[in-house]
């Protein structure tokens, strides 16, 4: 039937990036799920499965798993993750990682027919774009210190601050990136009456963005603080308040939404979880999105907060990171290929980027025909100086694919760059689009 030729065609694309891969001796395509005859034909040592698979009903693994144990053979079971980069810098030149993610990028770019040609195409494309980000405006301070040792008193490691310096982050930076790449760009979003909320004010008025700022008296501007030695970060101070806006500040948010959003050709909702995203911003922006057929992006940053994927149903593309959609699933143990197709069918959404950090992501798109298209892209820098940016670089860039209607995967492509040249900086600086095509081209030579 059609759902059996798509599975086919699935796992003949799976095969093919598996080969490319040139780890694996040989793969073997299964038409009906017929592993069991397959452990009797090669008797393998070890029979290695999904962790889906450990308590499952399925009678022809269930029978499967019996042979293998009752032969004395190895079962195990594992959930896919993958956990390599900090080894691969012990075995390895940080030069001989970067040729090797270097080839892993121009093979994915090849099995999915994109060239240098394609990239610098859609990028001249991008001009004259228009974005609306909506989120949490952050102030990020760097304070680099010098290590003093251990305190006498208690064991507190004890430091000398010597310099420091603040970025925009938060959504704010994602917004940055977008207007430094060429787009108009329209930023909504709560300072407070303070200081920090003046400097993201100056900073995004270079910018021309700063006219969408509502100042709350009740409360601060999100500061986060972080201390760092020799460029290794030791800890970060926050100070924020995450309760939600008041009702009368979220009216006033709504009303710039209701002004700014159907003249946009894309909308970006990056939530924090500091208050800003309320239930009736997201509702807003999404019968907005729907209304007059424009794109929408979700992002939820949950590092030390609480918050949940499942409240972006029906959005255009999602841009998770693994723990993430582990949290909103509550599934921890299957593998990161159900997570993501799991994802996409709970949410009904067309897209998704699954960020595996050091990883890279895996880029997901729903076809017209219903079929899902899937290709992993590397993380090209092996040894990153600041990873805090590398999301909000690569949100930004899939905005602005999104609204000149690319397709995923490529606009994906040159996600990978931007978010490979983000966390070679230390902070947050918007990349400008000369300097992203310039990477583009040196990737190719």
């Amino acid at each position: 039937d059609s759902n059996q030729n798509q599975y086919q065609f699935i796992q003949q694309e799976r095969a093919k990036s598996l080969d490319l891969i040139q780890i694996i001796d040989n793969i073997i395509c299964l038409k009906n799920n017929e592993i069991k005859k397959l452990v009797e034909l090669i008797k393998p040592s070890f029979l290695i499965l999904g962790t889906e698979y450990k308590n499952s009903i399925n009678e022809e693994v269930n029978e499967a798993i019996k042979i293998q144990k009752e032969s004395n053979r190895v079962v195990e079971f594992h959930a896919g993750e993958i956990n390599y980069a900090s080894t691969e810098l012990l075995n390895n030149s940080e030069l001989d990682l970067i040729n090797k993610r270097k080839i892993e990028f121009l093979s994915a770019c090849k099995k999915q027919n994109i060239s240098k040609k394609n990239m610098l195409d859609a990028i001249n494309e991008w001009q004259d774009k228009n974005i609306l980000v909506i989120g949490d405006a952050i102030l990020d301070q760097y304070t680099a210190c010098e290590p003093l040792g251990i305190s006498a008193e208690a064991p507190v490691v004890v430091v000398k601050e010597l310099d420091d310096k603040k970025f925009i982050g938060g959504a704010a930076i994602v917004a940055s990136h977008i207007s430094a790449l060429g787009c108009e760009c329209n930023f909504l979003s709560v300072v407070g009456n303070d200081l920090n909320g003046e400097i993201i004010r100056k900073y995004l008025s270079k910018y021309n963005m700063d006219g969408g700022l509502i100042k709350d008296h009740s409360r601060p501007t999100t500061f986060k603080k972080r201390y760092l030695v020799e460029n290794q970060k030791l800890f970060r101070v926050s100070k924020l308040d995450d309760r939600p806006i008041s009702e009368k500040i979220e009216k006033q948010l709504i009303s710039k939404i209701e002004d700014l959003a159907p003249k946009s050709q894309c909308i970006i909702i990056s939530d924090f979880v500091y208050g800003v995203i309320t239930k009736e911003i997201i509702r807003k922006a999404i019968d907005i999105s729907q209304k007059y057929a424009i794109p929408i992006i979700g992002d939820v940053q949950c590092s030390s907060q609480i918050g949940s994927l499942m409240k972006f149903t029906n959005f255009s593309l999602l841009c998770p990171n693994e723990r993430e959609a582990r949290i909103a699933l509550q599934d921890n143990h299957s593998g990161i290929e159900r997570i993501s197709n799991e994802l996409i069918k709970q949410l009904n959404i067309n897209g998704l980027i699954m960020k595996l950090g050091a990883d890279g992501f895996i880029s997901y798109e729903k076809s017209e025909m219903g079929k899902i298209i899937r290709q992993g892209f590397p993380a090209l820098t092996p040894n990153p100086l600041d990873v805090a940016g590398a999301g909000d670089s690569l949100i930004s860039v899939m905005a602005v694919g999104l609204a000149c209607k690319h397709k995923v995967v490529l606009t994906s492509s040159i996600g990978c760059c931007m978010a490979s040249m983000s966390v070679s900086n230390m902070g947050n600086i918007p990349i400008r689009l000369d300097e992203l095509k310039k990477y583009i081209k040196t990737l190719f030579e």
